[in-house]
């Protein structure tokens, strides 16, 4: 899983699986900090606890970084209605972190000049 996938051009960062019961981190970020290593797992988790299936946290070619949900076919158990609502929920109070990752991701992966604030 290292590095970008050649078909997507797409890089995960973490994931839980609630069908194995395991949480992924991508050895490639293994420099982030404990703290958000471990805001990550606890986040990957209760969402695959709360409402089942995949979640990955993945960057794209721009560095934007995407929640992507995935279960399996006939999952009876999968909340599709409470998946939805709780990655919009994570989008809203995980704001700051999202937002530090892709910058991270950005500025070391990318290359890119960190943007000066105004």
């Amino acid at each position: 899983m290292a590095g970008f996938t050649d078909e997507n051009e797409e890089m995960v960062l973490c994931g839980a699986n609630a069908y194995e019961q395991k949480y992924y981190l991508n050895p490639e970020f293994e420099g982030l900090p404990d703290s958000v290593k471990e805001e990550l797992q606890i986040m990957c988790v209760t969402y695959t606890e709360d409402v089942g299936g995949i979640l990955l946290l993945v960057f794209d070619e721009e560095g934007n970084l995407e929640l992507k949900v995935d279960h399996e076919e006939g999952d009876f158990f999968f909340d599709e209605i409470g998946s939805v609502l709780k990655i919009k929920q994570l989008q809203q109070t995980k704001m700051e972190l999202f937002e530090s990752l892709e910058l991270f991701f950005r500025v070391f992966y990318l290359g890119e000049d960190v943007p000066e604030e105004n």
